[in-house]
């Protein structure tokens, strides 16, 4: 299959996140009531709630589609990285006080253009996987099809992963840092 490196990267982030998410729901919830402009409207412990509710739900679809690398996950992968790029070029176009999109749990992630490639790369890359999946395949029987039964697939996907996690927050917060202290662009924030 290809672009199953990536498939299995964006599996592992949506597990990655949606356990982080679940943990620790506070800054999700408010960038959620931010970029909806419901934060006075919607009590916190709501928003909190159904934070915990979506990002259980983004966890098990990244292991479903993990272990199962079949077009009908493949394609609900897809979508959730449309749905995350939605809402990073969202939060980018209304600028404004979100300074994270709370991706993991942390205030660590604001909406960058970097994210919002990235998210896209990886929903093409799952929308690649649902059109040549096999009907019945598991991440084992995948795994067997590739070279030295997969183990270097395995190993980079997961150096891909924390690529891609650093690039998603370690990236992302020297942008935020950038903006603070005077970057110019779209995205600079004037200090409080």
């Amino acid at each position: 299959m290809a672009l199953i490196g990536l498939y299995l990267v964006a599996t592992a982030l949506l597990v990655v996140a949606g356990v982080a998410k679940a943990a620790r729901p506070d800054d999700t919830a408010r960038a959620v009531g931010e970029l909806l402009g419901a934060w006075h409207a919607v009590p916190l412990r709501v928003l909190r709630g159904t934070v915990r509710v979506g990002a259980a739900a983004e966890a098990a679809l990244g292991l479903v589609a993990l272990l199962l690398p079949r077009s009908l996950p493949a394609v609900a992968v897809s979508l959730s990285y449309v749905g995350f790029a939605t809402v990073v070029a969202l939060a980018r176009w209304r600028g404004g006080p979100l300074a994270t999109c709370g991706c993991f749990g942390r205030p660590d992630t604001p909406p960058t253009t970097a994210h919002l490639v990235i998210d896209l790369v990886l929903a093409a890359a799952a929308a690649a996987v649902a059109s040549a999946a096999p009907v019945h395949g598991t991440v084992l029987s995948e795994l067997a099809r590739q070279p030295w039964a997969g183990i270097p697939l395995v190993f980079v996907s997961t150096v891909g992963t924390w690529l891609t996690l650093l690039a998603l927050s370690a990236l992302g917060a020297l942008e935020g840092a950038r903006r603070l202290v005077g970057g110019s662009g779209p995205q600079a924030v004037s200090p409080r």
